[in-house]
């Protein structure tokens, strides 16, 4: 093999091992990302719910559990807006519809 391709091989390694760094580093970076907005999303839907700590740790138990499990009315909202909870049955029976086809 010559010198010449040799080089070449080794400017074509380094390259590669420099484009493979950057793309392991945008990929550690959108993993940190997303794990952010997931736990953001988390905690807006635990704050929806108006859960405490033990509250939710009760839920988490009994889903892992494969037990039944409802709110306590203390994390329902007393206040609604019946327009809201019409939108939001209107959501449901849309997205039930999609499912059943």
């Amino acid at each position: 093999m010559d010198e010449t391709r040799l080089n070449r091989l080794r400017d074509e390694l380094k390259k590669a091992r420099k484009r493979r760094d950057e793309w392991e580093s945008k990929v550690k970076d959108l993993e940190r990302r997303y794990k952010e907005a997931e736990n953001t999303c988390i905690h807006d839907m635990v704050h929806a719910a108006n859960l405490t700590p033990e509250q939710l740790a009760e839920l988490i138990r009994a889903a892992s559990s494969g037990l039944p499990y409802s709110l306590p009315a203390s994390a329902v909202v007393a206040e609604s807006d019946p327009d809201d909870e019409e939108n939001y049955l209107d959501e449901i029976d849309d997205e039930k519809e999609e499912i059943e086809g």
